[in-house]
């Protein structure tokens, strides 16, 4: 028999098996929000995927070109209010095919990451609620009708929303320590539920958690929900890092005017949905030059209230340690966009030092930084007092309130 013939029958041979080894699905990874469920699937190369729904019952399918389990298909957690379970096999076509039964309808959004950090190639599922899709929606047209914030007698009696924003979380750990690997994303979250329960502490001051658990929310998203909740102030919490050791201290940044501008694009290209936007008066009737004008004042006034803010941060954090830099410094976060909400971005200390490492993991000065960011807010509202403002500041605390959330 000649090489060529026996390469041509091993080749047969071989290939339903080579068509199955494409791609490996190695693990799986699982986070709940309060309005969807996350899937990550960690993969040993990119694949072409497809996702769609059926009903009756309602399943989510996700078919997989080329791909196979690594070993046996993972467990789901089905103690949420979407996933009921997970199951697989092959499609007529020999795909690997996933299904996903769902105690309710929820909406599939898919996409692919590459690698980054300690992760692979990996495809991400979100079952998005289609029950808390309605709700925002709902909620979206009641902020959008409320008109400005703080506009009227009706006005002064509503509570100071501070929108506290921990940095990272579920996918995205954030920045690790070198020593005790700690991850950013838990520890945001430990001093946004510290800061959460002292401003709820105050009457006439309300705070606005936009995550309370260990789950992903997107940058715009994050800005967006604190505009649903008419926020007077935005303030993201996140941990430093460098590649050296010795970097020390806090910092506080405020956007950029570069940063403003690019965002407006976006703002005026989605004018439709951007109604009271500015001190009440809707974008959709005007013309994009006049749009563009007023969004513009708006976001320079926004961003000078910004800096304001932000040096009283800085004020008060001296008290609780050394700062990094001792001026606010500007850049454009995609997180601080909100063109109409006083917005910060608090680095409380670098987690690649291993001693301020291990003073992020203590709680007390987690509850200190809290602490320091809450003077900084008091002093910051002093400087325009209203009725509700005097009335947070004058007060004496009371128990704490439970904090909105998302």
């Amino acid at each position: 028999m000649s090489n060529f013939r026996r390469f041509l029958i091993a080749f047969v041979c071989l290939a339903p098996l080579v068509a199955h080894a494409g791609v490996t699905v190695q693990s799986l990874r699982q986070w709940r929000a309060p309005d969807h469920t996350r899937l990550v699937f960690d993969l040993s190369a990119p694949l072409e995927h497809r996702v769609f729904t059926l009903t009756d019952p309602h399943r989510v399918v996700i078919d997989l070109e080329n791909a196979e389990f690594a070993g046996v298909m993972p467990d789901v957690d089905v103690s949420g209010p979407l996933l009921a379970a997970m199951r697989s096999g092959r499609s007529d076509n020999d795909r690997l095919r996933i299904v996903l039964d769902l105690k309710a309808a929820a909406q599939p959004r898919s996409f692919l990451l590459g690698p980054a950090g300690d992760y692979g190639h990996r495809l991400v599922i979100d079952l998005v609620d289609e029950r808390a899709l309605r709700e925002e929606k709902k909620a979206d047209g009641e902020s959008s009708r409320s008109g400005p914030r703080r506009s009227g007698p009706a006005e002064s009696k509503r509570p100071f929303t501070v929108a506290i924003d921990a940095g990272h979380g579920g996918e995205d750990p954030g920045a690790i320590g070198r020593r005790y690997r700690t991850r950013e994303k838990d520890v945001t979250l430990g001093i946004a539920r510290q800061l959460a329960r002292l401003v709820n502490a105050n009457p006439g001051m309300r705070a606005v958690l936009i995550r309370d658990g260990d789950y992903y929310v997107g940058l715009r998203e994050r800005f967006r929900r604190a505009r649903q909740q008419r926020a007077d102030l935005f303030v993201s919490i996140h941990a430093d890092a460098l590649p050296g050791r010795q970097a020390s201290g806090s910092s506080v940044y405020a956007l950029s005017e570069k940063g403003a501008t690019d965002a407006m694009a976006k703002i005026i290209a989605d004018k439709e949905n951007a109604a009271d936007l500015v001190g009440g008066v809707s974008l959709n009737e005007m013309d994009d030059v006049l749009a563009k004008v007023l969004v513009d004042l708006s976001q320079t006034k926004t961003i000078q209230d910004s800096l304001v803010f932000g040096g009283d941060l800085l004020t008060e954090l001296r008290r609780v340690g050394p700062v990094h830099m001792g001026a606010v410094r500007q850049a454009g976060f995609m997180v601080l966009k909100a063109p109409d909400i006083p917005s910060v971005l608090v680095e409380t200390a670098f987690i690649s030092n291993p001693a301020e490492e291990r003073k992020l993991r203590s709680s007390r000065f987690q509850r200190d930084m809290a602490e320091g960011i809450l003077r900084g807010i008091k002093r910051f509202m002093a400087r325009t007092p209203t009725p509700a403002l005097a009335q947070a500041d004058e007060a004496q605390p009371t128990a704490p309130k439970r904090p909105r959330r998302f």
